[in-house]
């Protein structure tokens, strides 16, 4: 991998590579862009085969940050970090605490979150060297479990997208099909039952089911049912790419929102469900209430805040509607076109960030 070749063709800021051999810390953080402000974006601990594959998942998941919090409306860009390791074998708190003194030398051009492979708890261990870190524990000014704000603005999504497919955004009385139904789905389940929407709920975890069927007088069916449900609005919150060349044909929804990430197997799915008038709700738009939220924590936490700043998923996303139907392109590629006019837009008042302009962080 020419890692300049690369960096340049996407336009990547900085890659900075941690070493601290008495913990055994290996990490790269990537900062892809700070056009709208410090890069925000998670740790992620993994086994990876490579150091290459290791470098190649964080420029690829900076990247994506930088999409997800510029189409979110926050002033943030994209970042990411990818520690190699086994979490659940490998991790020690001088490792987090080195890497915590890493990225205080940033100098808050980069700010990390809990991502696959790291917790709480580590979390807490950075935020002993930096300031630059959400997501830490309660005690320490968290906003607590993302969950529920997450699920809150799916639901918020959702309602978009049903206007856009419906011409009303009532949820009521529409079938809606849930593929998995953890934490976050739950909630949406919640929300859509106390509208009157008619759930119809699959999860591998039996548990799971009975308790939507229980809460909620939801309609279970087997995994590999959900795709030939009679439905309104398919749901996908379970794993990725489940929008694919077998199931295209299957879903019967008009709708295709939900809290999963990587929806789309590949972008040819997305021209596909474009072409047969399904709406879309792009995952990284519909499911960003979780880093809408952990963004607050930067300002001092306020709920009341966070939550009414995750309820501008619903105008994001009709905002993405409108750039579809304007430019006659799938959902996915205008909610990349949406991030990407207003990061230029930015970019004709300022370029890169710089902590001396401005101190977001106010929690010292």
């Amino acid at each position: 991998m020419e890692i300049f070749t690369y960096m340049e063709k996407y336009d990547y800021e900085q890659l900075v590579f941690c070493q601290d051999k008495n913990s055994g810390l290996k990490a790269i953080i990537a900062i892809h862009d700070t056009t709208l402000g410090p890069a925000l974006g998670g740790t992620r601990m993994w086994t990876y085969d490579s150091e290459e594959e290791a470098i190649e998942d964080a420029l690829r998941l900076a990247k994506g940050m930088t999409y997800k919090n510029a189409a979110a409306g926050l002033n943030l860009g994209g970042g990411k970090t990818v520690i190699i390791g086994d979490p659940r074998k490998d991790k020690n708190p001088e490792m987090f605490r080195a890497f915590g003194r890493y990225i205080q030398g940033l100098n808050g051009r980069y700010i990390t979150a809990e991502d696959v492979g790291t917790t709480e708890e580590d979390m807490d261990l950075i935020h002993m060297e930096t300031d630059f870190v959400t997501g830490v524990s309660e005690e320490s000014g968290s906003s607590g479990n993302p969950s529920p704000v997450t699920a809150y603005g799916v639901y918020k999504g959702m309602k978009a997208s049903a206007k856009e497919a419906f011409g009303s955004d009532s949820l009521e009385g529409k079938k809606v099909a849930v593929q998995g139904v953890g934490n976050v789905a739950f909630t949406l389940c919640k929300y859509l039952h106390e509208e009157g929407a008619k759930l119809i709920v699959t999860d591998i975890n039996e548990d799971a089911v009975k308790r939507a069927v229980d809460a909620f007088g939801a309609e279970a069916v087997s995994p590999e049912e959900i795709y030939d449900v009679d439905c309104d609005i398919y749901a996908p919150c379970a794993l990725g790419a489940t929008i694919n060349d077998e199931t295209i044909p299957r879903i019967k929804a008009k709708v295709i929102a939900g809290s999963a990430n990587n929806q789309l197997k590949s972008s040819k799915h997305g021209e596909i469900i474009h072409e047969k008038g399904i709406v879309y709700a792009p995952d990284y738009v519909i499911n960003a209430g979780g880093v809408i939220n952990v963004a607050d924590e930067l300002n001092g936490y306020n709920q009341e805040r966070a939550m009414k700043k995750v309820e501008t998923i619903y105008d994001s996303l009709s905002k993405v509607f409108e750039i579809s139907r304007r430019d006659n392109i799938p959902s996915y590629v205008a909610a990349d076109r949406m991030a990407e006019e207003r990061i230029e837009t930015m970019k004709k008042s300022r370029n890169q960030f710089l902590l001396n302009e401005h101190h977001i962080l106010s929690r010292r």
